[in-house]
């Protein structure tokens, strides 16, 4: 009886070195283990056909330290010139019956077997051209690709990953909710795996990681001081300057990020930990800022239209920011609504740091809400007006 993955190959992407971390963090111990042996096993009990592992940096330290078992594997001598050169070098081993690949990364020991086993049963079912996992709206990896976009997945260089085809396969794109925060957590950084290592086993883990302010259904509360309302998506540096900002200018700020607290961000009145929009208390005077890096725009600038707020811009690039309104447009939002969404985010004055863009943006906001005002004022009886 042939499995429902055995014609879907699994490629772990294990060639980076490590730059950020210092050292090769493949290798970094987790539990015992090193992380990746954590990723193999995780791949190895799912439904997959073969396990392809991609090395280069650091690789004959890592073939000492690891148990490779069934897995092949390929060597990617151009690994420095970054991840696109692995991803080729992947998809180049596949095996010629493949009809799809999962492209795993080597920094992320948390996803759970069934995890890959529902994408790969989505492909199965659906034939998509790309399967996606979703925990609380926001995308995560692995990705399962099909066989039909391996070529301009191979036509990739430099230090881009798959993500770069998305825009020309919206209509091929499949989103999987799972109920897997491990999809979204990756070690970048030393203090990233100094916290995974001290919060314990696994579920105290993803405990440590969510026990902060999740509205977990509840509404999101405004303070009555407070008529204007600025809603961030993401947490990056341009997040963070943002919500200082408009602290000072005394908006209700909510933060919308799955990791982020309220220890990290004091200047949030509130930390909603799942893409629902929904769940945050109605507001007329609305403005939402999405800098997700790519993890959700589109699904957040939808919620933002729908929601009717005021303002919403994304923090991309043109690029970027077309793919999104192709895929909104797609969706059926109307032109009238995709014309308000600003993009680039701010106001054209340079900006280039994230500081300088996070001032554009407020700025932005500053003038629209003025702009507005003047609007409301002069539709007034002249008697009215002050």
């Amino acid at each position: 009886m042939t499995r429902v993955g055995s014609r879907t190959s699994a490629i772990i992407l294990a060639a980076g070195s490590s730059t950020r971390m210092g050292t090769a963090k493949q290798l970094l111990r987790l539990d015992g283990r090193p992380l990746l042996q954590h990723v193999l096993d995780n791949v190895r009990a799912c439904d997959v056909g073969e396990i392809i592992l991609i090395l280069g940096a650091s690789a004959e330290v890592i073939r000492g330290e690891i148990e490779v078992h069934n897995a092949r594997i390929v060597m990617n001598e151009n690994y420095r010139e970054g991840m696109g050169t692995s991803l080729k070098t992947g998809l180049s081993a596949v095996n010629p019956d493949a009809e799809a690949a999962l492209i795993i990364l080597a920094d992320q020991p948390f996803v759970r077997p069934q995890t890959i086993n529902r994408l790969i049963s989505e492909h199965v079912r659906s034939k998509a051209q790309i399967v996606i996992p979703l925990y609380r709206g926001f995308r995560g990896n692995p990705v399962l690709l099909d066989r039909a976009v391996f070529p301009e997945v191979m036509a990739l260089g430099g230090d881009i990953g798959c993500r770069a085809i998305f825009g020309d396969h919206l209509e091929g794109i499949v989103k999987v909710p799972v109920d897997d925060v491990g999809i979204l957590l990756d070690i970048d950084r030393k203090s990233d795996f100094e916290a995974l290592c001290s919060a314990g086993n696994r579920a105290e883990r993803e405990k440590a990681l969510l026990e902060t302010a999740d509205l977990q259904g509840r509404r999101a509360p405004a303070r009555p001081e407070a008529q204007h309302e600025l809603v961030i998506v993401g947490r990056d540096a341009v997040a963070v300057t943002l919500a200082k900002l408009a602290r000072m200018l005394n908006f209700t700020i909510t933060i919308v990020d799955p990791f982020v607290s309220i220890v990290e961000l004091p200047e949030a009145d509130c930390v909603l930990h799942t893409l629902d929009f929904t769940l945050l208390a109605g507001n007329s005077d609305r403005h939402v800022v999405v800098a997700s890096r790519g993890a959700c725009d589109e699904e957040a600038i939808e919620q933002a239209i729908r929601a009717n707020s005021v303002y919403v811009a994304l923090v991309a690039n043109r690029k970027r920011g077309e793919d999104v309104i192709r895929a909104l447009r797609m969706r059926g939002i109307t032109e009238e609504k995709l014309d308000n969404v600003r993009l680039p985010a701010g106001l054209p004055i340079g900006a280039d740091t994230p500081e300088e863009i996070a001032i554009s943006i407020m700025a932005e906001i500053v003038f629209e809400r003025q702009k507005r005002k003047a609007e409301i004022q002069a539709r007034r009886p002249k008697g009215l007006q002050q």
